[in-house]
């Protein structure tokens, strides 16, 4: 049996950027602290929320360490750690552990994609190069790649993949990978709209793009449901919908910047290729936002 990285509800945690684009580590910093004080229970850093994508080694590696140095153990720290590029993801992975991460996130190799034989040994050396637990993200719709259940099972043998971050949208397929693999990869959701639904195939919680807005309500929804009470959990989950329409109203992350702006974080702007959300969007966004009490004019 593998101990999960964490339960509950970790933040995909937004990178927050100064007009020209660099990266604001004050507010990174303030925003970190409000996570930990709304009872978030991990921060992963540097994820698709967080632009990694744009971000050269530099950047990353430093956005690991603040963060790290920062939370200071009181609250895993997940570090995105992946690459299209195996050799890459191995380097990405053993600065990434140096910096102090508790655990990497590791996505599927995009564009250039591999076979299923192929991601077995792009995960085990990225693996293997952290030397940390590992958190595969699976992905399909940015990656035009997805982990068979069956190769989840092999990859779930390795000591050190721990668990699988999973945003095929596929409830049947979440189901056949908790089959095949129990207690040897931990399930979390990559779907703020799926998360009471994973949790009852024995997930151990969600990697949230809401948790930015509001953590507390993530938390709490992921809290009843292991303190046995699934209508409150079942609640909350419904609660949730409207906001995670709206943050995903256009390609993450820019509708939780934009809403990150609008509650008063100095989050900044995307870096191109991704750009303001329209206006209809950004109505969607703020009424979103209005009706959980978190704009009140």
């Amino acid at each position: 049996m593998k101990n999960p990285v964490f339960t509950g509800a970790g933040v995909a945690i937004i990178t927050p950027m100064y007009e020209d684009g660099s990266i604001n580590f004050d507010e990174l910093g303030r925003i970190i602290e409000d996570q930990i004080a709304h009872h978030t229970d991990a921060i992963i850093i540097c994820g698709t929320t967080g632009e990694c994508s744009t971000m050269t080694d530099e950047e990353q590696l430093a956005a690991i360490k603040y963060t790290v140095d920062v939370v200071n153990h009181r609250v895993p720290v997940i570090a995105g750690a992946g690459s299209n590029d195996t050799d890459h993801g191995c380097a990405l992975a053993a600065k990434s552990a140096e910096c102090g991460a508790d655990a990497l996130l590791m996505v599927t190799p995009y564009y250039n994609k591999t076979t299923q034989a192929g991601l077995v040994a792009h995960f085990t050396a990225m693996a293997e190069a952290g030397g940390i637990p590992v958190i595969m993200y699976n992905v399909p719709s940015r990656t035009g790649l997805n982990i068979a259940p069956e190769t989840a099972l092999e990859l779930s043998k390795h000591p050190l993949i721990n668990g699988i971050k999973e945003a095929s949208g596929n409830i049947s397929q979440v189901a056949k990978i908790a089959q095949l693999c129990g207690d040897e990869l931990n399930i979390y959701s990559g779907n703020d709209d799926q998360v009471v639904p994973l949790l009852a195939l024995g997930g151990k919680g969600v990697i949230s793009v809401v948790s930015n807005v509001k953590p507390e309500l993530v938390h709490n929804c992921c809290k009843a449901f292991f303190d046995g009470d699934t209508a409150k959990a079942r609640k909350l989950q419904l609660e949730m919908l409207p906001l995670a329409d709206a943050l995903f109203c256009e390609v993450n992350p820019i509708p939780v910047k934009y809403a990150m702006n609008v509650l008063g974080w100095e989050a900044g702007e995307c870096r191109l290729p991704l750009v303001e959300p329209s206006e209809a969007h950004k109505e969607q966004i703020e009424k979103a936002l209005r009706a959980e009490g978190l704009i009140t004019e």
